[in-house]
């Protein structure tokens, strides 16, 4: 029996694959780098977790394998707790003690039987790579999306190469089976394969850098913390989405849109050629004469083209002189039609206008502290919007002087590293001074308050692990010590806090 408690936890997945990455410098799961399938992954095992308690899978021959290559680590526990405040230890445990104990009591381990299908699948990409497993399918049976429900595969494949992608559309054409491709499925029911084939792309990994050509080359397996990390080894950035996502799908899906859009451009402008696998199991390439126009404006859907095995995406050049500036506003339009401004200059190589709900949602470790810094954004400083620009020294020094009112890198890191103080009654005391006629962010972001606003708040790594469970405080002192995890350009770049958005499912 799984506990109630633990079911629910395990329920309150938000399926953001920010496990399957090492976005805080902890390592990797081990069992899911080995293993590749999503059933061994953490998110993998809430879903099992959860499965087993409602009775919708048995015990199978794999789910015994995914239950031991849990080695109970807890790296799952840090990265969780960071981006949802999910501890999803509890369930690992639980999901090892049941398996355990059913193995010993000497109950039934199912095996599922293999069909003509699977058995061509396995020929290509090896037994391992191609399964029937409960256990494996019921991880690819839902994502973050609300109105679909549950919709299980018949199969799971994980092809290594091209060749292999090309073999397996062959497959299913001659055996009519409908499937999907999938990257790493928070895509709201769009990588469903009801009675079909989910065709996983996570083993292909490989990154070509070419500097000499401005481009890398990944293969669909490549996630966008991965790219960023590679290209800024080499003093370079990408144009990425969220750290988890994988650059091929997020390419081929939605075009790719951040921050750096402003300068980078969105869809096509962000790729020089991409390989695909057509609907009849050939290949082709975008740069060819006749080859699809994937970000045309069209007035009816647009069929897939097939199956992005590569992309050459592009890059760009990083200064050493950048930094960030936030640019607090009252209202809406005034920080639209700044942002727009700055667009038709070309200033700056970012440039976004957020909301208190997001600027404290990212910043916060915590729900209840997010919301109270929420709270203090509008109602202690009048700040209903900010416009975030990155840029060069030159392009910062242009911004400057273009308004008043700054909250600059130092000051930001103050306020996340004081946070916690934020909340408490000295630092309104400090503000309810300060207000008059003019929105109190007008007098704070003058550079003779700074020392004040550093006495009140306190910044500290130390003080602001005050905020999160007691046993993982040590572990959040030593990450924000680190100065890339208040560095607003750092996050931009790697974009680790934007998946908080999601920690209320």
């Amino acid at each position: 029996m799984i506990p109630k408690e633990i079911s629910k936890i395990a329920s309150h997945c938000r399926h953001c694959a920010m496990c399957k990455i090492d976005f805080l410098q902890t390592g990797l799961c081990s069992a899911g780098a080995q293993n590749h399938f999503v059933s061994y992954y953490p998110m993998g095992r809430m879903d099992i977790v959860h499965a087993l308690a409602e009775s919708q899978i048995p015990v199978t021959e794999r789910l015994v394998d995914i239950a031991e290559a849990c080695t109970l680590c807890g790296l799952c526990d840090k990265q969780c707790y960071f981006v949802t405040e999910l501890r999803p230890m509890n369930v690992m445990e639980i999901l090892k003690e049941t398996v355990i104990a059913h193995v010993k009591a000497g109950k039934k381990i199912v095996r599922p039987e293999s069909d003509l299908v699977l058995d061509r699948l396995r020929e290509v990409v090896g037994e391992r790579w191609a399964t029937n497993d409960p256990a494996i399918l019921t991880c690819y049976a839902h994502d973050t999306g609300i109105f679909t429900g549950v919709q299980t595969p018949n199969y799971v494949t994980m092809p290594l190469s091209r060749e292999d992608v090309s073999s397996i559309i062959k497959i299913c054409n001659k055996h009519q089976v409908s499937y999907v491709v999938r990257g790493n499925g928070s895509t709201e029911g769009l990588v469903y394969a009801r009675d079909g084939l989910v065709i996983d792309m996570g083993r292909m990994k490989g990154i070509v850098l070419d500097k000499a050509k401005w481009f890398a080359s990944v293969e669909p397996g490549v996630s966008a913390f991965e790219l960023q990390k590679e290209a800024a080894k080499n003093g370079l950035r990408v144009n990425v989405a969220e750290p988890e996502a994988l650059v091929c799908a997020n390419l081929m899906t939605t075009g790719i849109i951040s921050t750096f859009s402003a300068s980078y451009g969105v869809g096509a402008s962000n790729y020089v050629n991409a390989e695909f696998v057509s609907l009849d199991g050939e290949s082709f390439h975008l740069n060819e004469r006749g080859a699809p126009n994937l970000y045309a404006c069209q007035t009816e859907q647009m069929p897939s083209p097939g199956i992005c095995t590569r992309a050459d995406v592009k890059v760009y050049a990083k200064m050493d002189d950048e930094d960030g500036i936030l640019i607090p506003f009252s209202g809406f339009r005034d920080a639209l039609v700044f942002a727009r401004e700055l667009g038709q200059r070309r200033i700056g190589i970012g440039v976004t206008v957020l909301n208190p709900e997001y600027m404290a949602t990212f910043v916060a470790p915590t729900r209840v502290l997010g919301e109270c810094i929420k709270r203090s954004f509008t109602e202690d400083l009048g700040i209903e919007y900010a416009v975030l620009v990155l840029g060069d020294r030159y392009a910062l020094q242009t911004v400057r002087s273009m308004t008043d009112h700054v909250i600059d890198s130092q000051l930001m890191r103050t306020l996340v590293l004081g946070m916690p103080n934020m909340a408490g009654e000295e630092w309104r005391d400090l503000l309810s001074g300060l207000k008059g006629n003019r929105p109190t962010y007008e007098i704070m972001v003058k550079p003779e308050m700074q020392p004040l606003i550093e006495t009140v708040l306190n910044p500290s790594p130390e003080l602001f692990a005050q905020a999160v469970a007691p046993d993982l405080k040590e572990f959040f002192v030593k990450l924000y010590a680190r100065p890339e995890i208040t560095n607003l350009i750092w996050l931009n770049m790697f974009r680790i806090v934007s998946p908080r958005m999601g920690r209320r499912k």
